[in-house]
């Protein structure tokens, strides 16, 4: 597998020339984001993602954790942290940032741990690649809570970027459900295999949580289609 989101962050890290990312998906045009924006500090995050965080408590498991920032704020704060990614790079990145507990692996391959947090942020629910593969997921993350433990994840309801009729329904595919998106990243003239990422609005992710035996709660709303969540058993 190439690696091009996680050597645009270990180029930035290690200031390798780093330049912007280009991501673009099956129903949106190349959009540019700067790697600096995955480097934030807690004053410019979004106020989902610093609810989040306020939130954490115990030991605490950071999925998808990119550059590490939400990893690295609550170490500073005093928490136990287990940061994970699929991308190497990525985890190099946060090691060099001084993440202390950081490891390439993937969610589905984590076993004999429990943790009284689970944190995905950034679009959480993305990793889950399509509908299908939520329970899947979702039965995972479930077995990793502590008794009382809380995953708290955030997504976006996408339904505005479909197009509507004159009578205002959204023109979206029939053949699936409308979250289900295809991204592809190019960075420095390469490009990552595209891949699937999931957007769930809040009612999906509702009922498949409570399907797999989690409640699930609205915590916040942010300021685009976008909220948080927190799953519990």
């Amino acid at each position: 597998m190439k690696d091009v989101f996680g050597q645009a962050l270990l180029d930035f890290q290690t200031n390798h020339a780093p330049e912007d990312l280009i991501t673009e998906t099956n129903i949106s045009e190349a959009d540019t984001m700067s790697v600096a924006y995955l480097f934030r500090t807690y004053n410019d995050m979004p106020k989902i993602e610093k609810k989040a965080l306020q939130l954490a408590k115990g030991k605490i498991l950071d999925v998808g954790c990119g550059a590490g920032s939400h990893s690295l704020y609550l170490q500073q704060k005093g928490f136990e942290v287990t940061a994970i990614d699929i991308s190497q790079n990525a985890i190099k990145a946060c090691q060099l940032r001084g993440v202390k507990n950081a490891r390439a692996q993937h969610l589905l391959e984590l076993e004999n741990e429990s943790f009284n947090t689970i944190l995905l942020l950034m679009n959480g629910t993305g990793i889950f690649g399509t509908l299908a593969q939520t329970t899947k997921y979702l039965q995972k993350l479930k077995s990793l809570l502590t008794p009382n433990g809380q995953i708290l994840i955030d997504s976006s309801d996408i339904i505005y970027m479909f197009d509507q009729d004159q009578d205002g329904a959204y023109l979206v595919p029939a053949d699936g459900y409308y979250g289900e998106l295809t991204f592809t990243v190019h960075y420095k003239g390469q490009t990552e295999d595209p891949f699937p990422w999931l957007y769930l609005d809040y009612n999906t992710l509702q009922n498949a949580a409570h399907a797999n035996g989690l409640q699930c709660e609205l915590l916040l709303e942010g300021d685009h289609f976008d909220y948080l969540a927190r799953l519990t058993v």
